[in-house]
């Protein structure tokens, strides 16, 4: 058994006031979605940090919708982005649906995925760019940390889109990492119209980790051409304590 040392944790704690002190000098991006915001540390996603989104299962639709998400985050900052991936199946004008122009982006198409986090980190401390974007199937922690500290160092947006190729990879999102946010998101059949046609994309969006914040779902309409979410019409009337989202458990 480890003997007290309270100097030593009084060190420890002003660390970590430390490093909490930065991060929140970073400020934070709102997603105008109050049910979601009031989840979130510094109400929206932090800046200069590292977030993960992954598609709700191995279909290309969910993976879809989480590449759009990521997109919509994206859109709304300003500056330029870089996206770092492998495959050949980003399709630039759905991400402009999103409200993410291609002449906004940057786009890295590299061999494998250790040249993808590479890419990653040095985006990351180029210092110059709005937010960065990497599709990986895995990221151990001491990458991801990588990445944390060097979105820490420029304020720039960080999000790792985790893909896999093979069902036995998707176990890898399980695992802890340094990423101050984790999501998922699934998509659902389409907000309904009074007239025969296609509504606005649904997607099922959990917040499945939150760093000193809450975890929970939302079901939420798509990007919209500004990559701003929103809540269905019908669900929008409600007041915040019959919100249908579920709490779930801390991060």
């Amino acid at each position: 058994m480890s003997v007290p040392n309270p100097a030593l944790d009084a060190v420890r704690t002003r660390i970590r006031e430390i490093e909490s002190a930065d991060r929140r000098s970073r400020g934070a991006l709102p997603f105008a979605v109050e049910a979601v915001d009031r989840r979130l540390p510094g109400g929206g996603l932090a800046l200069g940090a590292l977030h993960e989104v992954a598609g709700g299962s191995n279909g290309a639709v969910h993976g879809a919708a989480a590449a759009l998400f990521a997109a919509g985050i994206m859109a709304r900052l300003n500056g330029p982005v870089l996206w770092c991936l492998t495959r050949r199946d980003l399709f630039a004008p759905a991400l402009a649906q999103a409200g993410l122009h291609p002449d906004r982006v940057i786009f890295a198409e590299v061999g494998d995925e250790k040249t993808v986090l590479a890419c990653f980190e040095e985006g990351l401390r180029h210092g110059g760019l709005a937010g960065v974007v990497g599709e990986v199937a895995k990221l151990s922690m001491t990458h991801s940390r990588r990445l944390q500290l060097a979105a820490e160092g420029s304020g720039a947006l960080a999000i790792a889109i985790r893909r896999w190729r093979r069902a036995t990879e998707a176990a890898d999102f399980g695992q802890p990492t340094a990423s101050v946010t984790r999501w998922r998101v699934t998509a659902l059949p389409s907000s309904p119209l009074p007239v025969p046609g296609v509504g606005r994309p649904r997607w099922l969006v959990e917040l499945i980790r939150a760093r000193a914040g809450d975890c929970a779902d939302f079901e939420l309409e798509a990007c919209d051409e500004a990559g701003r979410l929103a809540l269905p019409a019908e669900l929008a009337d409600r007041s915040s304590e019959a919100w249908p989202g579920s709490l779930r458990a801390f991060g």
